[in-house]
């Protein structure tokens, strides 16, 4: 990633940044308290909830569409694939917990501090971008699951989303935990339904087991890979990383080097453990897909209207179709909570813009809903399942242009003093970052690269 020009900045303050903007969500910054002194339960009870909102980003409709694509036609091949992503991950939002707690920065605006505005101009364009292509699926998501339930048309469905504008303004007045508590509330539910619908399917154990085994048939076989690369964008996810990286800051811990350390430690304890709860949604998204389509002849089902009307007569209960809708309904109307979060921060971060809550949040939800409405007016209907699982695939395309920045940030000694990241996590985020950019590289290849060049690659 190219750095800004020393010589024509301001001087960096001495923490290594330039402030260039306020507090990130400055109407909720440090307003959950934390208390000193208490015990460690209560402690991490302060923290928690801020991995929860980051965690409905890794179990929305655009891993709904990858993981059923990947169930329904290779069985539990991919499950390595979601553990792999899933453990990224976590270490992906481990340095998104340092950034906001040490730097007092949300990604959008250390991009913004650090380089110069062309530079964060264009990492803007991609972020609005990745965000774009998140929101799609969201909406779309939304869209079905009211469509499934109420049999309301998709257009309408996805204007219907546009109230959780109002959602998160309403609660956001009462406090930042009361939108934590509905996020937690309808992620158990998601967790409730497909926990009943696993029970339902019986799947194998022993080829669940070998699933989690990576295999090079993902990388040799180009149809897998492009389903394996739309699950790593749909769970390692870019706003993710600007959304948590802000939201860290709601709490009110110590501003000294013990009490950011303690804040890394239990922020840490509390994204792990609402992304292992991912991994739990995800995993049993495609292994459901496996059970009732892949190994009962139905392999072509990718759709999800499609694994609606199978799951009753192939899991033969009656109750399984609606549990399905439900929990997908939940899983959209999550989403767009936090996807309106993640607009508001990266508008806020990059741009320095200040408008009046209800209408930043109306600008962000139209980002989505208008190419939403449009996109299905054009391409109808039928053709839902395939736009989310490219815009999952886009959003993967996105990831190195915030990871890296990210990575180099939070690598900064300068910058992060005695909290910068040592060696081996140095090693496993580079890692992390070489894995997804060259993936990514590969899939452009394959697709869009001529078959006479590919052939005597091997490819």
């Amino acid at each position: 990633m190219p750095d800004s020009s020393e010589s024509v900045r301001e001087p960096a303050s001495p923490d290594g940044w330039r402030r260039q903007s306020g507090d990130s969500l400055p109407e909720v910054f440090r307003s959950v308290p934390v208390p000193h002194g208490a015990s460690f339960w209560k402690k991490i009870a302060a923290f928690a909830g801020p991995g929860f909102l980051v965690s409905v980003g890794y179990m929305d409709p655009g891993n709904w569409a990858t993981d059923l694509a990947g169930g329904a036609k290779y069985g539990y091949t991919l499950l390595s694939v979601i553990l792999i992503s899933n453990l990224m991950a976590i270490l992906l939002q481990h340095l998104c917990v340092k950034l906001g707690v040490v730097a007092g920065r949300d990604l959008a605006q250390a991009c913004r501090d650090h380089y110069s505005k062309p530079v964060a101009v264009v990492l803007w364009v991609l972020c609005e971008l990745a965000i774009a292509a998140c929101d799609l699926a969201e909406v779309v998501g939304s869209a079905i699951g009211l469509q499934l339930l109420f049999g309301i048309p998709l257009v309408w469905g996805c204007v219907i989303t546009v109230l959780d504008v109002l959602i998160v303004l309403f609660l956001q007045n009462k406090g930042f935990r009361y939108v934590e508590a509905l996020v937690i509330t309808l992620i158990l539910t998601i967790g409730g339904c497909f926990l009943a619908e696993l029970i339902f399917a019986r799947p194998d154990l022993a080829g669940i087991a070998h699933g989690f085994i990576p295999s090079a048939e993902i990388l040799r076989n180009r149809e897998m890979l492009f389903v394996a690369i739309g699950i790593l964008g749909a769970t390692v996810m870019p706003h993710n990383l600007y959304l948590h990286s802000s939201i860290v800051q709601t709490r009110n811990f110590e501003r000294t080097p013990v009490g950011k350390a303690e804040a890394i430690k239990f922020a840490t304890i509390d994204s792990t453990f609402a992304l292992m709860f991912a991994l739990f949604i995800n995993g049993g998204i495609l292994i459901l897909a496996a059970a009732a389509f892949h190994f009962t002849g139905h392999q072509d089902v990718a759709e999800i209207q499609d694994a609606y009307q199978l799951l009753t007569p192939t899991l033969g209960v009656g109750v399984a179709s609606t549990l399905f809708a439900l929990a997908l309904l939940a899983s959209g109307q999550n989403s767009t909570l936090t996807g309106t979060l993640a607009g508001q921060i990266v508008m806020e971060g990059f741009l320095q813009i200040r408008l009046a809550p209800w209408l930043r949040r109306l600008i962000t939800r139209a980002i989505a809903v208008v190419p939403a409405v449009c996109v299905i007016g054009w391409f109808g209907e039928g053709k839902t399942t395939d736009l989310l699982i490219w815009s999952q695939v886009i959003l993967s395309m996105q990831l190195g242009f915030a990871v890296v920045p990210l990575l180099l940030f939070t690598n900064n000694r300068a910058k992060m003093g005695p909290f910068a990241n040592p060696l081996w996590i140095k090693l496993l985020a580079g890692a992390t970052a070489v894995i997804i950019i060259v993936l990514n590289l590969k899939l452009l290849f394959d697709f869009f690269a001529p078959e006479s060049w590919r052939q005597p690659l091997g490819l």
